[in-house]
């Protein structure tokens, strides 16, 4: 995936034609495609919605997906010509640049941070309100780790499939909880779902959580301008210095590492924090990093991260 700079120098066809958007079929997925389009619609264009089925669609319920398991199969219908625009969660594009495609925006994103939901008779306002022993669902080996590290009692449970699934498996009582992101309960309306918001130095949430990719041919000049109005600059040198931190350490989008990028206004201008933090699947080894400095210096300030990250051995390491 190339960082590709987006935007100037629209006219007004760019913004009258139609654009086949391809996205999967996961309720999820449709909300987070129909954002876009109607973001493309308000600015004058014509939206195809195209469903395009991925490997992680087609997965068994109760199986971990693998990298690129959703984004796959949108990028090989953008290549082939099928769709003109695909959406995907930040967080699940690979790291493994396709140099065919680009990702003309980020759109300003959501809460990035990661929830901890209990059954609506149970409520939890921390995790440290979960009894001891309590099991917790997720597919995540970045949570599981953080979960162990903050609480070594809880039992982690393998739990897979789509947010609606999850949920209905927690009020069936497969679980005493879940740990899933505030950006998925957020975009489907489940907001009323989200019992505890989990701070970031308890359970660093993925690089680009909260995020959305918008990815266009790299060829399409027209689509390219169209899509980048949708770009937020913030969000962008915020995604990316995240990545940069999960690339510089060796991992992919299921490593046991967190990041989080943050743009703040100062009296001397613009400054990005940025933050990390590792942890074996064990909850061993937790180690975290930070560094502030100016948002055209968010590749010093990951590769001094990843840097001090794996001072302390690999990341996704377990011992």
């Amino acid at each position: 995936m190339s960082a590709g700079s987006v935007g100037a120098g629209l006219d007004e066809s760019d913004t009258t034609r139609s654009l086949r958007l391809g996205t999967r079929g996961s309720a999820l997925a449709r909300a987070q495609s129909a954002l876009v389009a109607g973001a493309l619609a308000d600015r004058g264009a014509r939206v195809e919605l195209v469903t395009v089925v991925t490997e992680g669609d087609l997965r068994p319920p109760d199986s971990a997906w693998g990298e690129g398991a959703f984004v796959g199969a949108l990028e090989r219908a953008l290549l082939a010509g099928e769709v003109d625009v695909a959406v995907h969660s930040a967080k699940d594009v690979p790291i493994e640049p396709e140099t065919a495609l680009v990702v003309a925006a980020f759109p300003p994103r959501v809460d990035p941070r990661d929830v901890l939901v209990t059954r609506t008779a149970e409520p939890a306002a921390a995790l440290a309100d979960l009894p001891w022993g309590a099991t917790v669902g997720t597919d995540s080996p970045r949570r599981v780790g953080f979960l162990r590290a903050s609480r070594p009692d809880l039992r982690v449970v393998p739990l897979h499939g789509n947010v609606d699934t999850r949920l209905a498996r927690l009020d069936r009582g497969e679980v005493d909880a879940l740990v899933l992101a505030a950006a998925g309960l957020l975009r489907l309306g489940r907001a009323d779902r989200i019992g505890a918001a989990l701070a970031p130095d308890v359970l660093a949430p993925a690089p680009g959580q909260g995020a959305l990719a918008v990815q266009v041919r790299a060829d399409d000049a027209a689509t390219r301008r169209a899509v980048g109005r949708l770009d937020d600059p913030a969000t962008r040198v915020a995604v990316l210095a995240e990545r940069a931190v999960l690339a510089a350490t060796g991992g992919g989008c299921r490593a046991p590492l967190g990041a989080l990028g943050i743009i703040e206004e100062t009296a001397d201008g613009p400054r990005l924090r940025l933050v990390a933090a590792a942890v074996d699947p064990d909850g061993s080894r937790l180690r975290s990093a930070r560094r502030t400095g100016r948002p055209e210096e968010a590749g010093r300030l990951a590769t001094e991260i990843a840097a001090e990250l794996l001072a302390a051995g690999p990341v996704g390491a377990g011992r």
